[in-house]
């Protein structure tokens, strides 16, 4: 019995021992002053991008209905043989893809405004041709009303405030899919895959941040194995919102930057086919409640808070690359600190797993650091994107994989103005 007993012991390190660790030592980065790229283009999102055989395309911008802010047809496209040349380009370079219409409310179809923020790249397809467009996609009462029977959309009561003042409505966030055949110059919708229902946003009088009614959005995809891992912001109610019950830490709880995944055989066809992480798996349903990655959360007692709160408290707005030479995936996010999406600081985490092959690996980031701070401004959607070297061109590397270096971008909001623009290189450095 000693003798099977000292087996099991060893066979037990062993399997322990080949698990993927949690970080617990960041990497080692700094942040060089280099030459401003200023933006020529709109931006307020994730930047969507893919090498189409020798050309780098990017895919920024803002498409569809909005009665808040007025309809849009910015979401276009830039070429370069390089992703400074993209960047570079001037505002008569940009091109605007086909793209589905907006069908009426009721209708099966497009509703709401888009956004494109990550683009995955079918390798099945030689040409590069093949592309889906994972978009955050925005929506009010009165472009997706409720409808009884199926649950879906919303009822304008004690609706929240919105970004232009007392009489504007917030808007709630769902997350979508669109394909392309031909390069992204034109694109078909393959439907919302991810969503919170009515039940779940949460209304006056408790929800005065001027930010979402709730939803989920803001999301960066990466490919691992046979799935997609969408990372999101969560930004609803874990359960029933009841104003006469409400809860603000239990808002807390369930909110910041999510996970959920769906098989990549189901991108062509993906609505109901997402699964959110439950705590120790991939089975809430997309629809569902599921539960937000706990090191990226600011606790409560460090100034973390509900994103229906006027003083913020959360991490927002993830953006996740493969970094070669660290050998693991990097994480920039915002932090809100305020109203109205306040907040000057970038920060970063790390996951140290190659792959996401066991449930918990694509949990396992870590706690996040300071990366970027601009006091006076409010900073949006900070990414990581490559350069013109040598490097970069050869490995055809994009916002989803990086090499040492890569030029840091962030979109900065101040009374008068904005830009989405980059003033420094990040280089990275093993420990």
């Amino acid at each position: 019995m000693k003798s099977l007993s000292f087996y099991a012991f060893i066979m037990l390190c062993l399997v322990i021992s080949c698990r993927p660790k949690p970080l617990t030592i960041n990497p080692s980065f700094r942040l060089e002053p280099a030459e401003k790229f200023l933006f020529n283009s709109f931006v307020d999102c994730n930047m969507a991008e893919a090498w189409i055989g020798d050309t780098f395309r990017i895919f920024p911008g803002k498409y569809g209905e909005d009665p808040l802010w007025g309809d849009a047809k910015d979401l276009k496209f830039a070429d370069g043989m390089n992703a400074d040349e993209a960047f570079r380009s001037r505002p008569e370079d940009f091109t605007a893809p086909v793209m589905p219409e907006n069908v009426p409310p009721g209708q099966e179809g497009l509703h709401g405004a888009v956004w494109f923020e990550t683009v995955y790249q079918d390798p099945s397809d030689n040409t590069g041709k093949t592309l889906f467009a994972i978009y955050h996609n925005e929506n009010y009462p009165s472009t997706l009303p409720y409808d009884s029977i199926t649950g879906k959309g919303y009822k304008n009561e004690k609706w929240p405030q919105g970004l232009r003042g007392p009489e504007s409505p917030a808007a709630v966030c769902r997350i979508g899919i669109m394909k392309s055949t031909d390069g992204g110059r034109s694109w078909a919708n393959k439907g919302i895959f991810i969503e919170d229902l009515n039940a779940r946003l949460i209304l006056k009088p408790h929800n005065t941040s001027n930010t979402f009614a709730g939803g989920v959005g803001d999301p960066s995809a990466v490919a691992s194995g046979d799935y997609l891992y969408l990372f999101y912001g969560e930004y609803g109610y874990p359960g029933v919102y009841d104003e006469t019950t409400y809860d603000r830490k239990t808002e807390w709880s369930g909110q910041c930057i999510s996970i959920a995944r769906i098989a990549l055989r189901d991108l062509d066809n993906p609505v109901g086919r997402a699964f959110r992480w439950d705590g120790s798996g991939f089975t809430v349903p997309y629809d569902d409640i599921g539960k937000p990655v706990a090191s990226l959360q600011i606790p409560v007692e460090n100034g973390g808070g509900p994103s229906s709160s006027p003083e913020g408290g959360f991490h927002w707005g993830p953006s996740v690359s493969w970094n070669t030479y660290l050998n693991c995936w990097v994480m920039l996010m915002g932090k809100v600190t305020g109203p109205s999406w306040l907040g000057n600081q970038v920060y970063i985490s790390f996951n140290r797993n190659q792959d996401f092959n066991t449930p918990e690996s694509a949990q396992e980031w870590s706690k996040p650091i300071l990366l970027y701070e601009k006091p006076g401004y409010t900073l949006w959607y900070p990414s990581l994107q490559p350069m013109n070297t040598k490097e970069d061109i050869e490995n055809r590397h994009t916002c989803l994989s990086l090499g040492k270096r890569a030029r840091f971008f962030v979109k900065s909001l101040r009374p008068g103005g904005d830009e989405y623009s980059s003033e420094f290189i990040i280089e990275f450095k093993k420990n």
